[in-house]
């Protein structure tokens, strides 16, 4: 990675903490730093589960403690066992902390028109688009991506909602039953299942089969959740697969679509594979590809 781009970002990340206040003991001018001022926020008008704002914001779960104890101690907050469930925290506002965080709201809006304000329109649309794709790029570099067993509660969920979208998709709907691919041929040593997530949540997979008896495996069960769509991170897992099947000995690489999924097509495509005869039996293939290794 080149030394500028660091120096560039770091740059960008002294620029933003200081304009935003983020340096500050009293954010946006009230009694407490950025850190609780957040939490304040992201636990919101409904309340929250404790384990769903550390993960949220990425955050260990002694700071997170400590962080909502000093809410508690302010009569901002209160934390306590989930009425469905002893085993879950549930962090909600006390009525001075819905209040508090109204004011937040009206503080932060104000903070983003005094950044625009001296600008022009046209650097004002700038900066909003600017700010937009920064945004797209830092969450995509918050995805994380791993080896995962397909029998796993979070691989099963991603198979399973791979499943129904290719159900809603197909002209003739799908049948995971019918498809040649088993959920074994995806595990060691016989393939392999990716897991991405976000915030620890499961939010896209991607597999390799014939692994280890073939000298092309196969691309299998890719899948991309809606909600991180257009963050680049398709692409990033079919890389990823290429990675291991490289690093198992393979030259070759293989996969088969249906028409339906214009845009894998398109993705596989622009990753240098090529269109090849029909080399499986998969009955929901219309397109089969592969892509030479190291080229």
């Amino acid at each position: 990675m080149a030394s500028d781009t660091v120096a560039r970002l770091r740059s960008f990340n002294r620029t933003v903490t200081e304009r935003v206040g983020a340096l500050e003991t009293r954010y946006l001018g009230r009694s407490r730093p950025l850190g609780e001022s957040r939490l304040l926020w992201e636990i919101g008008v409904d309340g929250a589960a404790v384990r769903d704002l550390r993960r949220r914001l990425g955050l260990d779960s002694g700071y997170v403690s400590r962080l909502l104890r000093s809410l508690e101690q302010q009569g901002l907050a209160v934390v306590a066992e989930d009425e469905a469930d002893a085993r879950v925290r549930v962090a909600r506002l006390t009525d001075r902390g819905a209040r508090e965080r109204a004011e937040l709201d009206r503080l932060s809006d104000e903070l983003a028109r005094a950044i625009l304000e001296p600008l022009d329109d046209a650097q004002r649309a700038k900066l909003a688009a600017a700010a937009e794709t920064v945004e797209r790029l830092l969450r995509a570099s918050l995805v994380e991506i791993a080896v995962e067993d397909p029998r796993t509660p979070d691989g099963r969920w991603c198979l399973q909602q791979y499943f129904a979208e290719l159900a809603d998709r197909f002209d003739a709907g799908f049948d995971p039953a019918l498809s040649i691919t088993r959920e074994d041929e995806l595990t060691p040593p016989h393939g392999l299942l990716l897991v991405a997530r976000l915030h620890e949540e499961p939010v896209g997979c991607g597999g390799l089969s014939r692994l280890r008896d073939a000298a092309a495996p196969e691309v299998k069960r890719m899948w991309v959740a809606p909600s991180v769509r257009g963050l680049g991170l398709g692409r990033r897992i079919l890389r990823e697969l290429e990675r291991h099947a490289a690093a198992a000995g393979a030259s070759t690489i293989r996969l088969e679509t249906n028409k339906a999924l214009d845009e894998a097509i398109q993705l596989y495509r622009s990753s240098g594979y090529r269109e090849v005869p029909a080399f499986n039996d998969e009955p929901y293939a219309h397109q089969w590809f592969e892509k030479r290794l190291g080229n």
